[in-house]
């Protein structure tokens, strides 16, 4: 089986390329930098940009199964840049899919995009896409994943999203790197009263899934045309989560706190300030981070149990274990 991971490259991505080399699988990345350790691993390397249709129809070209991982994260920019790698990023991979003959799409979601600023507590996939959005991330990639799934046809294209949340693990390029960080200068407060629960996915267990997904997903398959949550089974306390990491990373524990309320009203200040004055770096609070803080948000994840055989392998402890390393070496790091 030829396989394109876009963004193959990053966190999970690359996770996704491993797991597939060890099957034996062809493999094929499209990225925007080269990545020489994976073409000596035999992995194909395609340079490009989402935005570029014709550099997405050139990845594409002669794969079986896509794997559209790639996407701008944050909570904070510009809406035309989210939209146009988020969206019609994707766009451009449905596009170059159906042109190709490409059968299987499996696109890397998020449980943002059915997020309302509510508490969801054991969600399923029942959760409707809310009218309103706290950020174009979440936006950008709810219009996306409706696309895919709209776009899921037995006789041409197969498709199917996940939404892994969370996603953490050695490796991490982006959530438990800033957690150090803040932590480390004295920049980390408690939001809200520190009882909220929040689902994780260890990022081998994530990639995992994108795998057993990919084998369920078959003409006739119930996976087709569906979304799934992804995370470990059960859910964890925010801030012990957070205080297990900085007790590895030999750092002290979230000690300070701000009222959940207070924090929002703050977010709201600064996203108004920092709109007025076009100021592209990220506020150090919004209203999504306050909400996504201060508010229990885990999720169900029986259907991907039920329809493709999903089940994390990689225990939370098992997986700080594996992180040691990366956390002692993001602690003792000097640049703020």
């Amino acid at each position: 089986m030829r396989c394109l991971v876009t963004g193959g490259g990053g966190f999970l991505g690359r996770y996704i390329v491993e797991q597939l080399l060890d099957r034996g699988e062809d493999v094929r990345i499209f990225s925007r930098r080269d990545y020489p350790e994976l073409s000596e691993l035999g992995v194909t390397v395609v340079q490009g940009d989402l935005r570029d249709e014709s550099a997405v129809q050139n990845a594409c070209r002669d794969v079986e199964t896509v794997f559209h991982c790639a996407a701008i994260p944050g909570v904070w920019g510009p809406w035309k840049l989210f939209y146009e790698i988020n969206t019609v990023g994707a766009r451009n991979i449905l596009t170059a899919c159906r042109s190709n003959g490409v059968r299987k799409l499996i696109y890397t979601s998020s449980p943002s995009v059915v997020y309302d600023g509510n508490p969801h507590e054991n969600a399923d996939e029942s959760l409707p896409y809310p009218d309103q959005y706290l950020c174009h991330y979440s936006h950008t990639k709810a219009l996306a994943e409706r696309e895919v799934l709209e776009a899921n046809d037995p006789d041409r294209l197969l498709t199917l999203s996940l939404r892994p949340h969370l996603i953490w693990g050695p490796r991490d390029n982006h959530l438990i790197p800033r957690l150090i960080r803040k932590a480390r200068t004295g920049r980390l407060r408690r939001v809200g009263d520190g009882r909220n629960l929040i689902s994780v996915s260890y990022v081998e267990n994530a990639a995992r899934a994108h795998l057993q997904a990919a084998d369920a997903l078959q003409p006739g398959s119930p996976v087709a045309g569906r979304a799934y949550f992804l995370n470990e089974p059960e859910p964890v306390n925010l801030w012990d989560f957070v205080n297990a990491i900085l007790r590895r990373a030999g750092l002290p524990p979230v000690e300070r706190s701000i009222t959940a309320k207070a924090a929002w009203r703050i977010g709201a200040a600064l996203e108004r300030i920092y709109g007025v004055l076009r100021i592209t770096s990220e506020p150090p609070m919004t209203r999504f981070v306050a909400s996504q803080l201060s508010q229990s948000h885990y999720y169900d994840i029986s259907a991907a149990r039920r329809d493709f055989g999903y089940q994390p392998q990689i225990s939370i402890e098992e997986g700080l274990q594996r992180m040691q390393a990366d956390l002692d070496r993001w602690a003792s790091r000097r640049d703020g």
